[in-house]
């Protein structure tokens, strides 16, 4: 039997110390050693890696499988050492580097202690699921593609059966999003979320305007998906909302394709955790505003 134990224990005394300095998993932390630091680490070649790409009925490329991806808590910044999140290597995130805040957004970004909603079990929101600490999966079909998230079991569904964006989407924590094909490349517009969510996670309480970065229900989302080859998919986010932020915010980033056998897992979160609403811990990331 496999388990996913690192932070699995999200309601601890040090909650937020965890979500912003996340603990590499084991596996990740012995595949990233084996010499000097900053050397070079030999990755054992993947056989798969000959194989075609996939493709649907459609002759489109498929994206389906389990995919590793690095751990992005703050999306100013660049995480380009390889190591994914489940231990597998080859991952990376490049950042566009410091944010561009508005007045309004340094304001409301102006702020130390931000609570964390996902101490209560609301869902981590769509940038945060492709940031966190889990595998995700992608099921595909030539009118939709499913993404499974293992981080609180959440999921979203992309459709690319040629339907338009609506105009007044309902606003939700993942959005509504519709895909179009620019040759072997998905092209994902995404819109109606809601002014709860985070773009990522980490606290630094040296600058108060570090991770986690707020959000407006004017942010629209604008991915690139493709896949050079059978182990990798290339993927690349921007992000707007002129309402905090002066131009658009990007990350560059490499999954990678899990093993055979290594599948996405059910995940729990404690509803009503009486330490959290009855204010037992006494952590930062779980004091309300």
């Amino acid at each position: 039997m496999t388990i996913r134990f690192w932070s699995s224990i999200v309601f601890s005394v040090a909650v937020v110390a965890g979500f912003s300095m996340a603990p590499t998993p084991a596996v990740a932390q012995g595949a990233a050693k084996g010499g000097a630091k900053g050397a070079a680490r030999a990755v054992p070649a993947d056989p798969r890696q000959s194989l075609a790409v996939p493709r649907l009925a459609n002759g489109k490329p498929d994206f389906s499988g389990v995919w590793d991806h690095s751990r992005v808590p703050d999306m100013a910044k660049s995480s380009p050492d390889g190591v994914c999140v489940a231990g597998s290597y080859g991952c990376k995130s490049i950042s566009s580097g410091p944010l561009p805040y508005t007045p309004a957004g340094l304001k409301a970004n102006d702020q130390s202690l931000k609570f964390d909603y996902t101490a209560v079990c609301l869902p981590w929101g769509y940038t945060r699921s492709w940031n966190g600490l889990y595998p995700n999966q992608i099921i595909q079909s030539p009118d939709f593609l499913g993404m499974m998230f293992e981080q609180n079991n959440n999921f979203k569904i992309i459709y690319t059966d040629g339907r338009p964006m609506p105009k007044d989407p309902e606003p939700t924590w993942m959005g509504t999003s519709v895909g179009h094909w620019e040759g072997d490349t998905l092209v994902v517009e995404s819109a109606g979320f809601h002014d709860q969510l985070w773009l990522d996670t980490g606290v630094d309480n040296d600058d108060p305007r570090a991770a986690p970065h707020i959000t407006t229900d004017a942010m629209r989302i604008t991915e690139h998906i493709s896949r050079p080859d059978f182990t990798h998919l290339n993927y690349e986010v921007k992000i707007e909302d002129p309402n905090l932020y002066t131009g658009p915010i990007t990350n560059t980033r490499v999954f990678v394709l899990m093993k055979p056998g290594q599948d996405v897992m059910e995940f729990s979160c404690e509803e009503n955790n009486k330490e959290v609403t009855e204010g037992h811990l006494r952590d930062i990331g779980t004091k309300k505003k």
